[in-house]
């Protein structure tokens, strides 16, 4: 038997060796491990639940709109009312818009996958603003409609109309001024 191949197989686990052995003795820190971890899919749809399915905060300044990193245009500022206005909904509306808000939001963290679309999203969106325009729903959809990245607004042919939260900023008839205690 050729005793030179056995050589060059045990050389070759003590160089193996010797490079564990010092990567242990380094504590096994990688230049890898000092960055951030990346944020998976799972991770962009919990926030995507968290953003979209809470109540909307009371008096800020300025939200800022943030987009898709690769986006070319700057994001949107909206202005968010200092006071919200909303209208009342009875229980069974309020149980058809929670069910397509619930598919709204999936529909958004689907949407950035690749090879998919915003457009379960943009369609439940739009019927929670046909229906219920004066309500927390329409302007939890609106508020997904404008987060779309530009291109994707575009695509689908996203209104000023749709982006536009002001009407919430104003009392009108059979609206009430949005309250963090009563609400819901």
């Amino acid at each position: 038997m050729n005793t030179f191949w056995l050589k060059i197989a045990g050389l070759a686990v003590v160089v193996v060796g010797v490079i564990f052995l010092i990567s242990v003795i380094r504590g096994g820190k990688t230049r890898t491990e000092s960055k951030p971890p990346p944020k998976t899919f799972y991770d962009q749809a919990e926030e995507d639940k968290r953003r979209f399915l809470a109540e909307p905060q009371q008096v800020r300044e300025q939200d800022s709109v943030a987009h898709d990193k690769t986006a070319v245009e700057p994001p949107v500022e909206q202005a968010r009312p200092a006071q919200l206005y909303f209208k009342p909904l009875s229980e069974i509306d309020e149980i058809e818009a929670e069910r397509l808000l619930g598919v709204a939001v999936p529909g958004r963290s689907i949407g950035r996958l690749p090879m998919m679309g915003f457009k379960l999203m943009v369609d439940s969106c739009r019927e929670i603003i046909r229906k219920w325009p004066d309500s927390w729903y329409a302007y939890r959809a609106k508020q997904m409609l404008a987060d779309m990245p530009p291109r994707d607004r575009q695509r689908y042919n996203i209104t000023q109309e749709e982006l536009d939260v002001s009407r919430f900023a104003e009392p009108r008839p059979g609206t009430k001024p949005f309250n963090m205690k009563e609400s819901r």
